[in-house]
């Protein structure tokens, strides 16, 4: 099922009642009553929102991702269930167990997967795909030439123009990047707990510091269908430097862009879902290729 993403940038008070969440503005004093089923991403940006306790037990309970932000209105923190999936404690173990060699081959399926959807948005946008897709036929095993670094350098080149670099603080368009992948993060990091998967144990990223690895894994492929979102922006003339409402909410929408598998057509938070069952079946050897969607 396609849930929805509410976005509260006002000032609201929370509160539950037969396992609907009502919204009353603390401005106009309007109610909102959405159904929790419905809901799978909730954004707080506003510093005043309040809520009940009820409020953030259901959501957890319907393995809705909450996401918090900072005192500059960026995504920052994460709250999900602990407890999504009854064989959980199996597969936990199971992605404890998984040897290296297996690991390295993920992670290769996984940058091969994130440089051919970066070939085809250059494709889309009448920009030459050939020295990415050069490059996706040279990523080995655990990517151990760094592969992926070296096509991102052509990449946001052709993609964003000569001048842009991509880093966390730098010029437009990258606030907008970023704001994206958070969100995006926490689609991943909700899939990988509805899936029963340890968002914290990575295929290859490690940080110690690090919370979300395997969500920063998984998440790879599928940053190409932020960055299309930024560029149309671009295009369009939306500000990519300071978001407003507008900009966040053509961000959001990426949680439900079409993604494209060999037969079917998925909305992106599904898609994510199919990629992560597809990972429990490679930690419990019952296939060997991750399920990464193409974007057309």
């Amino acid at each position: 099922m396609l849930r929805r993403t509410l976005f509260f940038g006002n000032n609201y008070h929370l509160s539950t009642l037969n396992h609907q969440l009502k919204a009353a503005s603390k401005e106009d004093g309007e109610i909102k009553s959405i159904p929790i089923e419905d809901i799978g991403y909730i954004v707080f940006e506003h510093p005043q929102i309040t809520f009940t306790q009820s409020v953030i037990r259901l959501l957890a309970e319907n393995n809705t991702a909450v996401i918090f932000c900072d005192e500059k209105f960026h995504p920052s923190s994460m709250l999900l269930h602990l407890d999504t999936n009854y064989v959980q404690t199996e597969r936990f173990k199971l992605q404890i167990a998984a040897s290296e060699p297996l690991k390295k081959q993920l992670w290769k399926q996984t940058i091969q997967a994130k440089i051919q959807n970066q070939a085809l948005l250059l494709k889309k946008i009448r920009q030459n795909p050939t020295p990415l897709l050069t490059k996706r036929r040279m990523v080995k095993s655990g990517d151990i030439s760094n592969e992926e670094a070296k096509a991102a350098r052509i990449y946001w080149k052709l993609l964003m123009g000569d001048e842009f670099i991509r880093e966390r603080f730098g010029a437009a368009p990258n606030a907008a990047l970023n704001y994206g992948y958070a969100i995006l993060r926490a689609a991943v990091a909700r899939a990988l707990a509805a899936s029963g998967l340890l968002a914290t144990l990575g295929i290859h990223h490690r940080n110690k510091y690090n919370s979300f690895c395997l969500a920063d894994d998984i998440m790879e492929p599928y940053r190409p269908f932020v960055d299309e979102i930024v560029y149309e922006m671009q295009e369009q003339g939306y500000n990519t430097e300071v978001l407003g409402k507008e900009e966040k909410a053509a961000l959001l929408k990426v949680l439900t862009v079409d993604t494209f598998f060999e037969k079917e057509v998925s909305p992106l938070q599904i898609a994510l879902l199919k990629t992560t069952n597809s990972l429990v079946k490679c930690f419990k050897q019952e296939q060997r290729q991750l399920l990464y969607p193409n974007l057309k």
